[in-house]
């Protein structure tokens, strides 16, 4: 199903608001158009809306239904990743290596797919982000090279998760385990994983009803330390 096969509302670039998103039909899309701009971001985040497109789409606005979350305390870790972060094989950093994380995630060859949905544009606009301190990377290195990560955006004190990549076994695991860790310490309840996948499922996540989400959501966008 394209945009082309039912109405889509466009957003208006001059002004800052979005349709609501228990509007979207199921799949999840609702709207297209506007910018990327890092207030619109933020809005779209705060109301349980994220942008997902291919480079040759304008930019389309999504709020899917089913929702796929992670309750920290749900996220399962292996025996064998428990081995391997036990082992400090990987080193794990924060933010050191942002822009090079989303690109690496704009690059790798995934299963299935021939294009990515990580434009240039979404790669500018999360670097804002990131500058301003709305977004986050977790990075894991081998022998000092960057070979694993993820990124995503904080929204009060829920995790809304984007993109993630691994060169080598474990990488992106490791990196999603000091995460949660990370999440846990500091208040954390959640995090958004958007589209359901068999592998976060396997990782501890479950699919929420949209109308669930957004209460969920709501009730957490205060701050950390509220």
């Amino acid at each position: 199903m394209t945009m082309n096969d039912y109405y889509l509302p466009q957003i208006n670039s001059q002004k800052l608001e979005f349709p609501n998103p228990k509007n979207a039909i199921d799949e999840g899309l609702l709207a297209w158009g506007g910018d990327l701009s890092v207030d619109r971001l933020l809005l779209a985040y705060k109301s349980g809306i994220f942008p997902w497109f291919n480079p040759d789409d304008p930019i389309l606005w999504w709020s899917p239904n089913p929702r796929l979350i992670m309750y920290l305390d749900d996220f399962k870790i292996s025996k064998s990743l428990k081995k391997t972060i036990a082992s400090n094989k990987f080193e794990v950093r924060k933010n050191s290596n942002f822009k090079e994380v989303i690109v690496a995630c704009k690059e790798i060859q995934r299963k299935g797919q021939s294009n990515t949905w990580i434009t240039s544009n979404i790669v500018d606009a999360y670097i804002r982000l990131y500058e301003l301190g709305h977004a986050y990377s977790y990075e894991t290195y081998l022998d000092g090279e960057l070979v694993g990560g993820l990124y995503g955006v904080s929204i009060g004190r829920v995790f809304c998760g984007e993109s993630m990549f691994a060169k080598v076994s474990d990488a992106s695991k490791v990196a999603y385990a000091s995460l949660v860790k990370d999440l846990k310490n500091n208040n954390y309840t959640f995090i958004d994983c958007q589209i359901p996948t068999a592998h976060l499922k396997s990782l501890g996540a479950k699919e929420i009803s949209r109308d669930e989400f957004l209460i969920l959501l709501n009730n957490n966008l205060l701050t950390k330390d509220s």
